[in-house]
């Protein structure tokens, strides 16, 4: 067995946390960045293991993936093969969780330097990105913050990079649309921190990595997949196979030979009997003029069971017959929303989810059955 310390992360100073970890990848002790779930209940893992990370806690019971050395490395090797060689980075993210310790592991590996935000900041974006010295550079960012920084006009700061990583959260097809037209390079990431972090690029396993799919249920497996759970054998045992998979609880497809992801099993809306994945909606709905970032969810409904209901961004901001009638050509009507909550920002958890949970428990949504155009 091996020691695991708990380390307070200082993103302002991540000199001590670097150092840390690079001891933790050299066979020192195991390394769990404190997060909102506290420390671990245990203070010795599995030889081999060099970082105990949190989950975001997208089921609401944060859990503790424990990974080796050997993960983290061929991670960072993974990444930079992919990308085109190693490079210096820019880490504009949380780094207590997975995406943001992945970009100071990258480094290390890289024998590079990166440059860090305290938090994150449009200017304090630009300016960072002005400290890069090296010939390759990368950052890794979640949609709401490529959002804003498009939305600011900062194109030219976003093309210094060789390679943008855009995950945390699903990528809508109109953002990558207006990024490219702004000439910056873009490469959607799927992973989470059992797997260290991203290891499908663009719809496509990194080396080492394959994706498997039981009933359009995801599988992956390879080099990058932890070793389970911290002291919870029973999660431990349901997903993880013992032979290098994590079974990750999202569904997805193949399209033209790459993995596209359609959401969270759980997050399936059953409305009136016909299943609406929620990734759909949301693609279709970031198309709509003046709408920058949109989450559906189903909420309960005495009628239907669920409802698809839809929390927008937008400027200006529509209302529910409005974007009803804009989805009536796309989609059936069984998953046009009937509910709908225009926000300001969204609220987010972790490296940068959308907060689902506090979505559904505001009470200004607008209800399609209490809404005077309902009969027309």
């Amino acid at each position: 067995m091996r020691p695991l310390v708990p380390f307070p992360v200082d993103a302002a100073d991540l000199r001590s946390y670097r150092r840390a970890l690079l001891d933790a990848l050299e066979g020192g002790p195991a390394v769990a960045p404190l997060t909102d779930a506290g420390p671990p209940d245990h203070d010795r893992v599995p030889d081999g293991v060099a970082l105990v990370v949190s989950t975001s806690g997208s089921t609401g019971r944060p859990k503790r993936a424990m990974l080796t050395a050997e993960n983290l490395r061929a991670s960072a090797t993974a990444t930079h093969a992919r990308l085109g060689g190693p490079g210096q980075w820019l880490l504009p993210m949380p780094p207590q969780h997975i995406a943001g310790t992945q970009v100071i592991v990258r480094s290390i590996v890289a024998g590079t330097v990166p440059v860090t935000l305290a938090s994150f900041g449009i200017d304090e974006f630009v300016q960072a990105t002005g400290e890069l010295t090296a010939e390759r550079c990368y950052t890794s960012l979640v949609p709401t913050q490529l959002v804003r920084l498009l939305e600011a006009g900062r194109g030219e700061a976003l093309r210094r990079y060789d390679a943008i990583l855009l995950g945390g959260a699903a990528s809508p097809p109109a953002l990558l649309e207006r990024s490219a037209d702004a000439g910056v390079r873009v490469c959607t990431t799927y992973g989470m921190s059992e797997t260290a972090g991203g290891c499908v690029y663009d719809g496509q396993p990194l080396d080492g990595t394959t994706v498997e799919l039981d009933d359009d249920r995801i599988t992956l497996r390879g080099s990058t997949v932890a070793l389970g759970y911290l002291g919870d054998p029973e999660l431990t045992e349901q997903a993880f196979d013992g032979a290098g998979g994590f079974r990750t609880g999202d569904l997805g497809t193949f399209v033209d030979g790459r993995l596209q992801v359609l959401g969270r099993a759980d997050d399936l809306i059953n409305t009136g009997g016909m299943k609406v994945a929620p990734r759909v909606v949301e693609d279709v709905l970031t198309r709509l003029p003046g709408v920058r970032e949109a989450v559906v969810l189903g909420l309960p409904d005495p009628e239907w069971g669920q409802v698809v209901s839809a929390a927008l961004v937008a400027d200006p901001r529509p209302s529910l017959r409005a974007v009803r009638e804009a989805l009536r050509d796309t989609l059936p009507g069984y998953a046009l929303p009937r509910r709908l909550l225009l926000v300001d920002a969204l609220p987010l958890r972790g490296p940068g989810k959308p907060d689902r949970v506090a979505l559904a428990a505001s009470d200004q949504w607008q209800n399609w059955a209490t809404s005077p155009d309902a009969a027309t």
